[in-house]
């Protein structure tokens, strides 16, 4: 089921807005509703205060009536295996488990599988899940 969400990645990326870091990533979410929903990142002006590709495809998500992340996959351009950065680690685990599966992909398909867990050990936690 990753090459599905590898492929939305890599179509979404294709819409990012990074004239500033020219670093274009897309990502794409899995849902509990088994709708993917995608995101680039998009910068402005006042850089570095854009946001990243993976709180936009949560957004969407989010807008779309979904809640819960059950995988997403990663791809950016430039950089072979882009783990999500911390803030974005933080962001995805408000909507996933320590069992959801992120995929880091290269313009070639998934290279790496890794648990929410081994991307964000010790994360905040709420009693919302």
């Amino acid at each position: 089921m990753s090459h599905d969400l590898f492929e939305a990645a890599r179509g979404a990326m294709a819409f990012a807005h990074a004239p500033y870091s020219k670093f274009p990533v897309g990502a794409a979410i899995r849902a509990e509703d088994g709708r993917v929903y995608t995101g680039a990142n998009i910068e402005n002006l006042s850089f570095p205060q854009g946001w990243c590709a993976e709180p936009t495809a949560i957004g969407a998500m989010i807008m779309g009536g979904a809640k819960k992340i059950v995988e997403m996959a990663v791809i950016a351009e430039k950089l072979p295996l882009c783990p999500p950065c911390g803030g974005c680690r933080q962001k995805i685990s408000e909507f996933a488990g320590k069992d959801t599966k992120i995929y880091l992909c290269d313009e070639t398909g998934v290279k790496k599988t890794m648990t929410m867990e081994e991307l964000l050990p010790f994360s905040f936690e709420t009693e919302l899940g």
